[in-house]
């Protein structure tokens, strides 16, 4: 076997051996208690307590497919199949963008500013994972979440991300571009509406980490070189639409296109436009009012 003992801290050191050089040893020691808890079933207690367990030979082979999937840049993420966002478990896959700590901070805003509206009507546009309007449904007792998304397999893996998480809400397949996008939706009857839309242009890719491109749908990254701001001037433009009057509307944006952004937002006749900056004190965040 390519481990001496079957022991916990044996198994450990095999990951330290391989992993070190592509990840900090706080990174490894994080991701190796979780894919023990992962595999054993174990809560964080657990994982303490039991030290002294051995391992069969079934969950090292496990451990080592890991550890050869992660040195072939798949993200961590999808090779446990389920990531923590805002204190809820999310299952993760290929068909939508690893839910990152950033868009906390986005459903952070929507909840202080959603906090005195009473059963709010919420859409979660390009939904992906669900993330955002899944956590907001969870925190926001009696609101209305509608979640859409261009790609069948996303908003499959939204559904089951919603009843892992007990909370009821609607789900649509919508292409933001076409024709008939949002027909049968009611006018001025949204409170708010929030979105992480693709929003890096194919020219940056090439900069771009191997876990991110290689793994990653490029589909919810990347827009055209020649309009990267097309998905929020679509989205705004049908915001002012389905709106209530006073309906607010929030994004996380690429900070490169900021001004872009707020220029169509106030063309479109949105107000109190306020850009919001992340933990580590970038723009990240921009919302807007219907007026």
């Amino acid at each position: 076997m390519f481990v001496q003992q079957n022991t916990i801290q044996a198994l450990f050191d095999y990951l330290k051996t391989k992993l070190t050089g592509a990840f900090s040893e706080n990174e490894i020691r994080n991701m190796y208690k979780i894919l023990i808890c992962f595999r054993l079933k174990w809560t964080d207690s657990e994982y303490l307590l039991n030290q002294d367990q051995r391992l069969s030979e079934s969950d090292l082979l496990f451990v080592r497919s890991c550890v050869n999937r992660l040195l072939k840049n798949e993200p961590f993420q999808y090779i446990v199949g389920e990531t923590e966002f805002f204190g809820l478990k999310f299952k993760c896959n290929s068909n939508a963008l690893i839910p990152r700590p950033e868009t906390e901070e986005l459903v952070a805003h929507v909840l202080k500013t959603m906090a005195h509206v009473e059963s709010p009507k919420i859409a979660d546009l390009c939904t992906g994972s669900g993330c955002i309007g899944i956590s907001l449904a969870k925190k926001i007792g009696g609101a209305k979440i509608v979640l859409t998304d261009i790609s069948e397999g996303a908003i499959e893996l939204a559904e089951s991300n919603a009843i892992l998480n007990e909370v009821k809400v609607e789900y649509l397949i919508e292409d933001l571009f076409s024709s008939s996008a949002f027909k049968g939706w009611e006018i001025n009857s949204f409170d708010c509406w929030v979105s992480n839309p693709p929003y890096i242009p194919f020219i940056e890719k090439s900069e771009m980490e191997e876990n991110v491109v290689g793994y990653e749908p490029h589909i919810a990254l990347f827009v055209e070189d020649a309009n990267p701001i097309l998905f929020y001037q679509e989205i705004i433009t049908h915001a002012k639409l389905y709106l209530k009057k006073n309906g607010w509307l929030f994004f996380e944006i690429n900070p490169e296109f900021s001004a872009e952004i707020i220029w169509y937002l106030e063309k479109n006749g949105f107000v109190n436009i306020e850009l919001m900056k992340d933990l580590q004190g970038r723009i990240r965040m921009l919302k807007g009012q219907n007026a």
